[in-house]
């Protein structure tokens, strides 16, 4: 068929095999078109293939900007995928017809729009600085920017010859914000004196000046302004002592005026959260674990601040009911890519895959370095890209050893921009579900390296797995972000066909189970207070239901009960999770008047036993306790009727004041 997505794959002038078996077996539903030297020699015939109308995904991306501007004028649907560096340059490069057919199958696969939050920087720039070093480079941006300098303690500085832009003293003590709204506290501010002769003298000074700009440039070799620095959009750092340093981030902050697209790297429902109800705290996984201080609590819900958000994911990653997913791809389109490399990887003709995870900035150079310098990647090793990889969820590792991958390395930097805290529990919590369904061995592990020859050591001879499961699964990834957690979980047990159907999971684990204990009155705090619906009562009678499906293990319940008596237990349940067991019942109290039922039996003889002859309410009209024993219609009723009054208390003693103790003092003197 003429329309039919094509796959060009070339050979690089001969420098890697390519399998057309394998690429046939793996790839169908696509005409295979092979070539030797398509963006040279063979230009024209990629010309008129583009030109037929058909979407073609082209197995190079090095020369993607030649094919695109080759392309430009007839609006060719395209896309390009790296098999040269992530299998045809490799040691084992002869096995990996397998793995190429895995890599162009998921690079066809399509990836939702990106959304975007737009960011403006009018180019009032803030140099802070300690010495002369600073004005040094705010010259330099002057006639870009809007440029003040602010010196922390300086000691001599030169007055300059004529006040090009304003150079004042000042310590920041507090920064917020984000490219194009900074706001910034200073304290000992003070500007200098238009009569500075050798070196400027500055002004009286004060605290708790503020200051607003676009853009900071921090050139004061202290402590950063903000925390995980390098991730906030408008703030650059350099050392002072470093003059590269310093000229590259001179250079950067020139381009940031204008409005930016930033990516919105991810989608909040407030109506899912369960960070807290009433003012009680439970959930706190993503405040815990959010490097720039995006997210913040806002009521029952947090808030994620777009524009600060640096995209690490980790708050979707752990968000136990969905609330917080990721967007740069969505977690479904990301499964579906996941499901296509492995499955098509295992149709070609191949087997025992292990699935590397990396970002494209590090990991993405390493693997090319290593394919140029080195062995390059192992046959069996699948290379899937994301925007971070601390974005990964247990859903994705879930699903990866649920469609067969017999292992999963997650590719780290040696020193991390940022902590990958929430990456470590997410491995650590999928280890214990492995674990528990007797898929043992090394499964999961990271590799935290910036040398490409580490990696390939890691790859290369790494310890032995374990074998994939018996029956890889095939479930198409479609829901929520919860509903797809639960759906790849349970997909891993059927396909590890083990008869295993509960496993103990480590504390802050999205899955669990609520105990009471006996101290419980069925106040039912607990259920309005449960943010998923987990906790359930029922309108006729007193009783407690639970469903463990919808639990999150959150801690609202816990922290809500008066009694102290709710205890979290984490773990998986596959056989009963679904079904609603009831937790505690009692027999309910009927009205001595109408009969309707209402309260618990229990708490109502209670309360009369504690009341009865001890309250000064009940005991000059015994009968006035037969209220409570009345549901909420008849107490106004009889009240209505016999008009008591509830709180009519017996009289109080007459109040006595200073006159009455000086009128006693004199009579007692008198006589």
């Amino acid at each position: 068929m003429a329309d039919r997505h094509k796959i060009l794959v070339c050979s690089c002038e001969d420098t890697m095999p390519l399998d057309s078996g394998a690429l046939a077996r793996g790839c169908r539903n696509f005409d295979i078109i092979t070539g030797r030297q398509l963006c040279r020699a063979e230009l024209d015939r990629f010309r008129a293939l583009a030109n037929s109308g058909a979407p073609l995904t082209v197995g190079c991306t090095q020369e993607e900007p030649l094919f695109r501007e080759t392309t430009e004028d007839s609006g060719a649907d395209l896309r390009f995928v790296n098999l040269r560096e992530t299998a045809g340059w490799a040691a084992d490069a002869a096995k990996a017809g397998p793995k190429m057919a895995a890599l162009v199958a998921a690079a066809v696969e399509p990836m939702p729009g990106i959304p975007f939050v737009q960011l403006e920087s009018a180019g009032v720039i803030l140099v802070y600085g300690r010495d002369e070093r600073a004005i040094e480079a705010a010259d330099l941006l002057r006639e870009h920017l809007d440029v003040t300098v602010l010196l922390t303690r300086p000691d001599h500085i030169i007055p300059p010859r004529t006040t090009d832009f304003p150079i004042v003293r000042g310590t920041i003590r507090a920064a917020k914000g984000h490219l194009g709204a900074f706001q910034l506290v200073v304290d000992d501010y003070a500007s200098p004196q238009p009569s500075s002769r050798s070196a400027l003298v500055f002004a009286s000074s004060r605290d708790n000046a503020t200051s607003h700009c676009d853009i900071v440039l921090d050139l004061s070799g202290g402590a950063p302004l903000f925390p995980a620095a390098d991730l906030r959009g408008g703030y650059l750092r350099a050392h002072p002592d470093d003059p590269v340093a310093v000229l590259r981030a001179v250079l950067c902050v020139r381009d940031l005026v204008g409005s930016f697209d930033k990516p919105r790297y991810v989608t909040f429902d407030a109506e899912l959260c369960a960070h807290s109800r009433s003012r009680i705290v439970g959930c706190h996984r993503c405040l815990d674990l959010c490097p720039t201080s995006a997210i913040t609590p806002r009521g029952d819900h947090v808030a994620i601040d777009d524009k600060i958000c640096a995209g690490c994911g980790q708050c979707a990653a752990v968000c136990p009911t969905g609330a917080a997913s990721y967007a740069l791809p969505p977690i479904d389109a990301l499964l579906r890519k996941l499901r296509t490399l492995l499955t098509v990887y295992r149709e070609a003709g191949g087997t025992s895959p292990v699935l590397l995870l990396h970002d494209d900035a590090h990991g993405g150079a390493l693997v090319d370095a290593l394919a140029r310098h080195g062995d390059g990647l192992p046959a069996h090793v699948l290379p899937l890209a994301v925007n971070e990889v601390t974005q990964i969820g247990l859903e994705c590792i879930a699903a990866a050893f649920a469609y067969g991958a017999t292992a999963v390395r997650i590719l780290l930097r040696a020193k991390p921009r940022h902590s990958p805290d929430g990456l470590y529990q997410t491995i650590a919590l999928a280890d214990a579900i492995l674990a528990g369904l007797r898929l043992d061995g090394a499964r999961i592990a990271t590799i935290e390296t910036d040398d490409p020859f580490a990696l390939g050591d890691a790859l290369w001879s790494p310890p032995t797995p374990g074998a994939a499961v018996r029956h890889p699964a095939r479930f198409e990834p479609v829901g929520s972000r919860r509903d797809l957690l639960r759906l790849a979980v349970r997909e891993l047990h059927r396909a590890a066909s083990t008869t295993v159907e509960t496993i103990a999971l480590p504390a802050g684990a999205p899955f669990g189970a609520v105990e009471v204990g006996d101290g419980c009155t069925l106040c039912l705090a607990c259920v309005s207070a449960c943010p998923t619906g987990a906790l359930s009562d029922d309108p006729d009678r007193p009783v407690l239901r639970f469903t463990e499906d919808a639990c999150v293990q959150c801690g609202l319940c816990k922290a809500t009960c008066p009694e102290k008596v709710i205890t979290l237990v984490p773990r998986l349940a596959f056989a009963a999770a679904t079904t609603t067991r009831v937790l505690r019942e009692e027999e309910p109290f009927h009205c001595i008047r109408c009969g309707k039922p209402f309260g618990v039996k229990s708490t109502i003889d209670r309360i009369v036993a504690k009341l009865e002859g001890r309250h000064w309410m009940y005991q000059s009209a015994p009968q006035r306790l037969d209220l409570i024993k009345m549901c909420e219609d008849c107490r106004v009723i009889v009240v209505a009727q016999d008009s008591f009054d509830p709180h009519d208390a017996p009289p109080r003693p007459k109040l006595r004041t200073t006159d009455d103790y000086l009128r006693e003092r004199d009579k007692k003197g008198s006589t």
